[in-house]
């Protein structure tokens, strides 16, 4: 067995260093816990290294108004998560909320995208977002590169993106600084119930505390069982297009498009139901690149630089899943698709939640329990 004898005995220990991992171990050290994280390293098939990395309230919750409210109000508190990682660490996290804008590419788009935002906010307890309808004029007045295609947009001014890689960076920077014990190379092979906590064992040895909590991703599936809870996840597989750098022509992240605050393009819209592979798809990317292409004439002048797919921490109906187990309490899990836009709920709320040893009733909507309520005759 092997002993890290840098740090005491932790009170939590976090299964994954990716982005869900990371704000929560930033969060429950300013909660003054002595956080572990437990983590696969660069080997780990990581989402957090290819996201999309929006900030994104536009059309989020259909059928789950929490979900919308829950999105809501990250989006209003990524100003102040950007401000402490900044005042931590020195990082800039490149954090822009200009707004953001859903591009159609024919009238049926456009209706089919104004149609499901009517349901979003006619549903009942419905959460209202603030949103434009646009037609191609109006739509070309605010993104003047948009091509003939472009049928109109859908604008919501709580929309943005930020810069994905600085910042993981600054996640991973802020821990070194409140002295979090990370720890790469750990995959977790096993969690036991303790009396008094929970063991975690794997190659590297073993490591004991009173709190787990599981944000390891697609290795929750693995993991949570052991523990009494559940991983609800199907396979989600997405590529993304990176261009070469270009002078600045998109102001607003388009929510498949997006130009980075260092010129790059980002293209990356594909949703697709395998989880056996990350080779690239070219029938898809081409498919994407085309649309990109559509709606901004300009790529086509630009070189590809280079691709990447990953895998999606999606669960069965899409929408967060937070909970304690009933039957080891001290034992969370926390999985979530959108871990930029969720960050700042990830890092201040669920955070306090654990440190606190319960998950308040606003956030115990997005349990398991869900998945369990009978069909309706």
């Amino acid at each position: 067995m092997t002993v890290n004898r840098r740090y005491p005995d932790p009170d939590i220990v976090i299964v994954g260093g990716g982005l869900m991992g990371a704000c929560l171990a930033w969060g429950l050290s300013q909660q003054g816990l002595r956080v572990c994280v437990l983590d696969e390293g660069d080997i780990a098939l990581r989402a957090s290294r290819a996201n999309f990395a929006l900030v994104w309230v536009q059309g989020k919750g259909v059928g789950f108004p929490a979900y919308t409210a829950w999105t809501k109000g990250a989006a209003g508190a990524w100003p102040g998560l950007a401000a402490d990682l900044k005042s931590e660490t020195g990082i800039d996290v490149g954090l822009d909320q200009p707004g953001g804008f859903t591009l159609c590419l024919s009238d049926r788009e456009l209706q089919a995208s104004v149609d499901a935002l009517e349901r979003l906010h006619n549903q009942p307890h419905a959460v209202a977002h603030p949103y434009e309808v646009l037609d191609h004029s109006q739509t070309k007045l605010r993104l003047p590169a948009i091509g003939p295609e472009v049928s109109g947009a859908i604008y919501c001014p709580l929309d943005g993106h930020v810069n994905s890689l600085r910042f993981f960076r600054a996640l991973h920077a802020a821990l070194k600084v409140r002295g979090v014990d990370y720890r790469p190379g750990h995959a977790v092979a096993a969690v036991e119930p303790k009396e008094g906590g929970f063991l975690l064992k794997g190659p590297w040895g073993e490591v004991r505390a009173p709190k787990v909590v599981l944000a390891a991703g697609l290795g929750n599936a693995h993991l949570a069982s052991m523990v009494g809870l559940e991983a609800p996840m199907k396979p989600s597989r997405g590529q993304i297009i990176v261009t070469e750098k270009a002078s600045p022509f998109l102001r607003y992240p388009v929510v498949t498009v997006r130009q980075t605050d260092e010129g790059g393009v980002m293209i990356g819209d594909s949703e697709e139901a395998n989880g056996a592979s990350l080779a690239i798809d070219h029938g898809i990317s081409s498919v994407m690149a085309d649309r990109a292409v559509r709606m901004f004439p300009i790529l086509a002048d630009l070189n590809v630089v280079r691709t990447w797919s990953a895998f999606r921490v999606m669960t069965l109906d899409s929408y967060p899943v937070y909970e304690q187990s009933q039957t080891c309490p001290g034992a969370f899990i926390a999985m979530a698709h959108s871990g930029v836009t969720l960050a700042p709920q990830h890092a201040y709320i669920l955070a306090r939640a654990i440190a606190a040893g319960a998950i308040p009733q606003d956030v115990s909507v997005f349990g398991t329990r869900r998945f369990h309520v009978p069909a309706r005759a």
